[in-house]
C-alpha cells in the first residue's frame, strides 16, 4: 500500500474526520484524527509498521516502546515482523503484584525507541519517555504516524530527542484534497488553521 492509498484509507474507515473537534490539548480543531480505528484493520497496521521500519532502521535502539494506547498495536506488530523486544508503559502502575509501571524485560542502560500515533503537543510521548528514564532507560529517538503541525515536535526536539515523522498534517490535507475529498474552502481553512497553530508556538 502507497502514500495516498494508505490516508484514503483512513479517512474511509473514519480515522480522518472533518467538522469541529476539542482536542485533547484543549485546542479546537476542524479536523480529528481518530487513529484508534486501525486496529480493526490489519493491513493498515501491517503498512503502518513498514513504514515505521523504514524510517527507524539507522537509529540504534535495543528495544520498542509504543505510547499506550493507540500506538501499543503499531509497536506489537513491529516488534513481531523485526524480532525486536518490546516494553510496555501502563498508563497507571498496577496496584497489586509487582505494581510495575513498565512490563516486559529489559535491562538498565537499555537503548529503547519510542512509538507514538500523532504529536499535538508531544506531550504523551514526553510521558513515556520520562517513565523509560527513569527506570534507566535510554531514549534517543521518538518515531510518530503523523504530526499535526502544532509544534509538538520542534518542543520535543528542544529537549534533545530526535523525531522521526512520517506524515505531517499539511500532507495528508494535500492528499485528501487532490482526491476530492474535501473542497478547496474546507483545504483552506485547515491550512489556515495549522498555520495559526505554528505561529502561536
Amino acid at each position: 500500500m502507497n502514500r495516498k492509498d494508505f490516508i484514503l484509507k483512513l479517512h474511509k474507515i473514519g480515522a480522518i474526520q472533518f467538522g469541529t473537534f476539542t482536542l485533547k490539548s484543549g485546542i479546537e480543531s476542524p479536523i480529528y484524527l481518530d487513529l484508534r480505528r486501525m486496529v480493526s484493520y490489519p493491513e493498515l497496521l501491517q503498512t503502518t509498521a513498514n513504514m515505521l521500519w523504514e524510517k527507524i532502521t539507522s537509529c540504534d535502539f535495543h528495544y520498542i516502546c509504543g505510547v499506550p494506547y493507540t500506538a501499543l498495536p503499531f509497536a506489537t506488530v513491529l516488534s513481531v515482523q523485526h524480532n525486536i523486544p518490546m516494553i510496555m508503559h501502563r498508563k497507571e502502575a498496577k496496584k497489586y503484584g509487582t505494581k510495575r509501571i513498565l512490563e516486559g524485560v529489559f535491562h538498565a542502560k537499555a537503548r529503547c525507541l519510542v512509538i507514538e500515533d500523532l504529536f499535538t503537543t508531544g506531550g504523551s510521548a514526553l510521558d513515556t519517555v520520562e517513565v523509560l528514564e527513569n527506570e534507566k532507560c535510554v531514549v534517543t529517538d521518538i518515531a510518530i504516524l503523523i504530526d499535526r503541525e502544532h509544534g509538538g515536535v520542534q518542543r520535543v526536539e528542544q529537549k534533545g530527542y530526535i523525531v522521526h515523522v512520517i506524515f505531517t498534517l499539511s500532507e495528508v490535507l494535500s492528499i485528501l484534497s487532490d482526491a476530492n475529498i474535501i473542497n478547496e474552502e474546507s483545504a483552506h481553512a485547515i491550512r489556515n488553521f495549522i498555520h495559526e497553530q505554528q505561529i502561536t508556538v
